[in-house]
């Protein structure tokens, strides 16, 4: 069994065996299982890889060659709010580089590191396909904002800071 590091990962693992009794008996199942790996843990770590591979009776090369040809699997820990900043052309030209810096500057983090509560990321991307609206920002995977400023920050982050 894989050594415990967090305090409910005890759970988390017995969370993903639960799903990996369930289908495991199915052909094809690794990136499934490393979806919900992902799901539950967040991330990708040695440790769940190890743990995925030992279940399924895969070799860990296999589970570490599919996590990192996939560019959804990550082995870092990202926030649970995934801010995606667009650093496009138009973005770009429009100040999305000062909606960077003050993204960093008020939760505290560079950027592809979460924040200490593991609530916020923030992340460059090169186009989020709402140029129209430069400069935007995506939160999750569904919540575009478009033509913000600097000044709109602290209030965008708010609503997802009242929402914990």
């Amino acid at each position: 069994m894989s050594v415990v590091k967090c305090p409910d990962c005890e759970n988390l693992f017995a969370e993903l065996d639960r799903y990996i009794d369930s289908v495991k008996d199915n052909t094809g199942v690794l990136i499934n299982v490393l979806h919900k790996a992902q799901e539950i843990f967040g991330y990708l770590s040695e440790e769940v890889q190890q743990h995925v591979s030992e279940k399924l009776n895969v070799p860990l090369s296999q589970v570490y060659g599919v996590v990192t040809f996939y560019n959804f699997f990550t082995m870092k820990p990202k926030g649970k709010h995934q801010i995606r900043v667009c650093l496009g052309t138009a973005c770009y030209v429009k100040g999305a580089d000062k909606i960077m810096e003050r993204l960093q500057d008020e939760l505290g983090v560079p950027m592809n590191q979460p924040t200490a509560d593991g609530k916020f990321s923030i992340h460059a991307v090169r186009c989020l396909g709402a140029c129209s609206m430069a400069p935007v920002v995506l939160i999750g995977e569904d919540d575009y904002y478009g033509r913000v400023t600097p000044d709109e920050v602290s209030k965008i982050l708010d609503k997802y800071r009242r929402a914990e």
